[in-house]
């Protein structure tokens, strides 16, 4: 096995994001276990774009792990009662996927105290973002600070860190950052509600994020729309 150093566990949802933190993580020299979830959402397409994002990085490993977050429901994303909002909401939107980053990550230190990987990558932004609260620097610090208390590789002493290289950045300047580093953003998906070819609706508070942050970048927009 590497060095406890050199491996990472990536999280990939097959968005803009996460697809620049793992190539950010990629080009720092990690060896990258990725992990994708399919966690119930009612668009599917991310997951594949996930999938081909990790085959063209070339990673060490990439597990899709399925949970079943819409027996809860409570969010846009995994519950079809719930409409989707095409226009920008106040407060925390209802996409927000309850506890979603803290499950996530919780599975990505149960894989990284396996690999005895000290760092774990995750794409959340801070700037140019729906406002959801598990997306913030302080949540950031406080999971890093729990994680090495409950587990036996921060309490023997390696200490794990949460890797969150897109925090402050702005969509344009996360855009900007994956072009230089080859990102194929036609190979993302970041809408809410793509449809089963991968293609955008335009009206989602994810697409306006995004297309907003390619022309603000100056980057042609690879993005496929339904129309």
């Amino acid at each position: 096995m590497s060095t406890p150093s050199n491996n990472a566990v990536v999280l990939l949802s097959g968005g803009l994001d996460s697809a620049t933190a793992l190539a950010m993580a990629v080009e720092r020299g990690f060896n990258c276990y990725v992990l994708s979830f399919d966690y119930g959402q009612l668009s599917q397409t991310e997951l594949n774009a996930a999938r081909k994002i990790a085959a063209q990085l070339d990673v060490k490993e990439h597990k899709v792990v399925r949970l079943n977050l819409e027996d809860f429901g409570g969010s846009a994303l995994t519950d079809d009662s719930i409409e989707m909002p095409e226009t920008e909401e106040e407060g925390i939107p209802v996409t927000y996927v309850p506890a979603r980053n803290t499950v996530f990550m919780s599975l990505a230190l149960a894989w990284a105290e396996v690999l005895h990987a000290q760092h774990v990558f995750i794409g959340v932004n801070a700037v140019d973002y729906s406002g959801y609260p598990d997306c913030r620097p302080e949540y950031i610090a406080a999971f890093e600070t729990m994680a090495n208390l409950a587990t036996k590789t921060g309490v023997e002493g390696e200490r794990l860190t949460i890797e969150t290289p897109l925090i402050d950045l702005t969509k344009a300047e996360i855009i900007q950052a994956g072009t230089q580093l080859g990102v194929d953003y036609g190979l993302t998906v970041s809408c809410y509600q793509a449809d089963d070819e991968g293609r955008a609706c335009r009206v989602c508070d994810s697409c306006r994020l995004r297309a907003k942050g390619f022309a603000d970048a100056g980057v042609a927009d690879p993005t496929l729309y339904r129309d």
